[in-house]
């Protein structure tokens, strides 16, 4: 008997990638052989994301290309989208059926007849039944592993939709990060990264209500003692949630990796009231002063939102000359776009397209200049690098402890390793080149 083929196909975060690792182990259980989204496969499964407009607009071309290479698979939707805008998604031609919040993790309970459908098949709850939590981590690239810690957010900042795809704030139990984590390092991969919807929110939910046992400090002090783990890295974090103390933790860890992710939104106070943010500019100023006092070295990305509703030109210029004063090395830019109930949406103040453009543009210059000047400032140093699995174009690539790109002319021998680095210069593409310090011994 023919062994059933399938493919998966992943839109949007890091947590995303972990869940649909995850869903693509309980296939393989199941006898499912997994192949790449470009070949020939029985099923198609498609992790949507609901973040940016252009997000739901690729769903339906990854649907055409699913059946441009065999238009008898089966497709399936899964994800924050197919929470979001299940019927919607069903409508789209090709499509079969449409998993929502609880039901993806039991997606192959679904699959009794592979038949294609007239129409897509809808199962989803009403969001605040997904109140329950499933572990997820990914293991797709050798040299790194999205580990899921925590799911779903009980904040209500006026332009997301998170909350309503993926319902309130819960957390996994600290053994089972524990085991999962130990599960990973076991594999042979040398980095973890701590992924969820709002993680500095972890430990609640972890009993299924708000009782707490543990806080996300607690968490980062754990992993830091798990055996065999190379380099542990937090992904992003609200500034509201990143304490002094996990900050002054990760300065003196052993594995966490001195590199923070945290959103910003906007430099402006009034803007950040009306997205319902839970700081001001003052409390992310004293975070970066925090991180950069204790680790000079540290990387810094923010993302922050442009062409929000009544985002004035006196505004926005208070974002940019915010964030180029700010000590931090990158920028992840999002231009604002309506989503279908949130309050955002019904605002006034509605900044054009064409502004939102311009504005985007301008902030992407500025990270571009900040990401420069933050590896001409690490230049000389002596740092730890990974290397990835990839061949790109004749050269290796890798990133340091403190997020610096680098590169190498390809050698199939230093994938997946650890070695001690000097920075050396920046080539033309803007990545940076190294010296071996010692002689090529992987740690």
């Amino acid at each position: 008997m023919n062994t059933k083929k399938v493919a998966f196909y992943t839109l949007g975060c890091k947590l995303n990638f972990s869940e649909t690792s995850t869903i693509a182990r309980s296939f393989k259980d199941e006898g499912f052989e997994r192949v790449e989204f470009s070949e020939a496969a029985d099923i198609y499964v498609i992790n949507t994301c609901s973040v940016t407009e252009n997000a739901d607009k690729r769903f339906k071309t990854i649907v055409k290309q699913a059946q441009k290479v065999n238009e008898d698979a089966f497709v399936i939707a899964v994800g924050c989208y197919a929470q979001l805008k299940p019927e919607e998604l069903a409508d789209v031609e090709g499509v079969d059926l449409v998993l929502g919040a609880t039901e993806k993790f039991k997606i192959t309970d679904y699959l009794n007849d592979l038949s294609k459908n007239e129409m897509g098949e809808v199962h989803s709850c009403e969001i605040d039944e997904a109140d329950f939590y499933v572990g997820a981590y990914s293991i797709g690239d050798r040299t790194r592993a999205f580990l899921k810690v925590q799911d779903g957010c009980d904040y209500k900042c006026t332009y997301c939709t998170i909350p309503l795809a993926r319902g309130i704030s819960r957390s996994d139990k600290l053994e089972n990060v524990l085991t999962n984590a130990a599960e990973i390092s076991a594999k042979g991969i040398k980095e973890i990264v701590l992924t969820g919807v709002n993680i500095g929110d972890y430990g609640k939910g972890e009993f299924g209500n708000k009782k707490h046992e543990h806080t996300f400090l607690d968490l980062v002090k754990a992993l830091d003692k798990v055996d065999g783990i190379e380099r542990l890295r937090i992904s992003s974090i609200e500034p509201n949630l990143l304490k002094n103390e996990t900050i002054d933790f990760v300065a003196q860890s052993k594995t966490f990796v001195p590199h923070f992710h945290i959103p910003l939104q906007s430099g402006s106070d009034e803007l950040l009231k009306l997205m319902k943010r839970r700081y001001m500019s003052g409390l992310y100023t004293d975070r970066v002063a925090q991180i950069k006092k204790v680790m000079p070295n540290a990387c810094i990305g923010v993302d922050v939102i442009v062409g929000f509703p009544e985002e004035t030109e006196e505004r926005f210029l208070e974002t940019y000359n915010y964030l180029n004063e700010l000590d931090i090395s990158y920028l992840h830019v999002f231009t604002y776009s309506e989503r279908d109930n949130t309050p955002a949406a019904e605002m006034e103040g509605v900044v054009s397209n064409k502004v939102r453009k311009k504005r985007s543009k301008m902030l992407r210059g500025l990270s571009a200049k900040k990401r420069r000047a933050f590896y001409e400032s690490q230049l000389g140093s002596n740092c730890t690098v990974l290397f990835e699995g990839e061949n790109k174009e004749g050269y290796i690539h890798g990133f340091t402890e403190n997020y610096v790109k680098v590169k190498a002319p390809w050698d199939p021998a230093l994938v997946n390793t650890l070695h001690q680095i000097k920075l050396t210069s920046i080539d033309e593409d803007g990545i940076v080149r190294f010296e071996f310090a010692a002689e090529k011994v992987a740690l």
